[in-house]
């Protein structure tokens, strides 16, 4: 079952839910607006190693904005940071930006009970696209669940992307092996 918009701003009030900067504009009938931070990076080598620490290169992208090339990775992150203490928060892409031609996530659209922080983007587009600091990029829903959760994300020891601040975070699967 998905929150809807009244169930989300209820579950904002109680603290279960956090979502700051909060704009009651950015809310839809059953999910919340986010948008793209000035925070970017790429990885610095063009060949990646799963078994590695893939080190990348932070840049910040200005308001006259930033043309994203196709068959290039970027990561960069929400302007929004969030907290989901008893609902799965998943982050899609707005229609819009989809019809931009531009993908905000490959795999990872899905977020723990218990995240904390700012959602990394992974972002590819398939022709030249120009986008802004501050653009609507995706949109939050909120799942229920169903049963007591044990292994809350922020409390998990072996949590590799809790607590993310406003800057990219790179692939920690390296820590994985």
């Amino acid at each position: 079952m998905i929150l809807s918009d009244a169930k989300i701003l209820e579950k904002i009030d109680s603290g279960e839910i956090v979502i700051t900067p909060f704009d009651i504009s950015n809310m839809g009938g059953n999910s919340y607006d986010v948008h793209l931070s000035k925070y970017f990076a790429q990885y610095i080598d063009k060949e990646i190693d799963a078994k590695k620490h893939n080190e990348v290169k932070h840049f910040e992208i200005s308001e006259e904005g930033f043309v994203l090339k196709p068959g290039e990775l970027y990561l960069a992150s929400t302007l929004e940071y969030t907290e989901s203490h008893n609902h799965v928060p998943f982050l899609e892409g707005k229609s819009s930006t989809g019809r931009l031609g531009i993908d905000i996530h490959a795999t990872a659209g899905k977020g723990d009970v218990g995240f904390c922080g700012f959602w990394t983007l992974e972002i590819s587009t398939s022709i030249p696209v120009r986008i802004y600091p501050g653009m609507p990029i995706g949109q939050l829903i909120y799942y229920v669940v169903e049963g007591e959760v044990e292994r809350r994300y922020d409390k998990k020891a072996s949590a590799k992307y809790s607590h993310q601040d406003k800057l990219p975070k790179e692939s920690m699967m390296w820590k994985n092996f």
